[in-house]
């Protein structure tokens, strides 16, 4: 079945970094555009970063521009969030998620879930 597991977030302090990653399965990885998603406590989710499938290309929300680096590796089913220079505003859960659009339809998978919380 399809699986997005997501790791690699925690506690660290203002200014600190932390490496997001997220392995998939269940579906052909090379083929989807994967984002990166984040909802903080009360807040709605938020698109944070994405990078299509065919070319590489990359997006990224306003607020993590020059901070945060998405890139993916296909050989490895793997998409990663490269977060520096951490703020506390940048808490919250971080979510993978798989796209494809077609002609007609549109596929969507989320993983589960990290925490990433900033804070002294």
């Amino acid at each position: 079945q399809v699986q997005l597991v997501e790791s690699g977030g925690g506690l660290v302090q203002p200014g600190g970094s932390l490496r997001l990653s997220c392995v998939a399965s269940g579906f052909t990885f090379s083929i989807y555009g994967m984002s990166w998603y984040r909802q903080a406590q009360g807040k709605e989710r938020e698109l944070v970063a994405g990078i299509t499938s065919v070319y590489g290309s990359t997006n990224y929300a306003d607020s993590v521009k020059g901070r945060f680096t998405i890139s993916r590796d296909n050989a490895k089913n793997t998409v990663y969030l490269q977060m520096n220079s951490l703020l506390p505003e940048d808490t919250a859960v971080y979510y993978c998620s798989a796209r494809r659009v077609e002609r007609h339809s549109e596929s969507r998978y989320w993983g589960q879930g990290t925490q990433v919380t900033v804070s002294v």
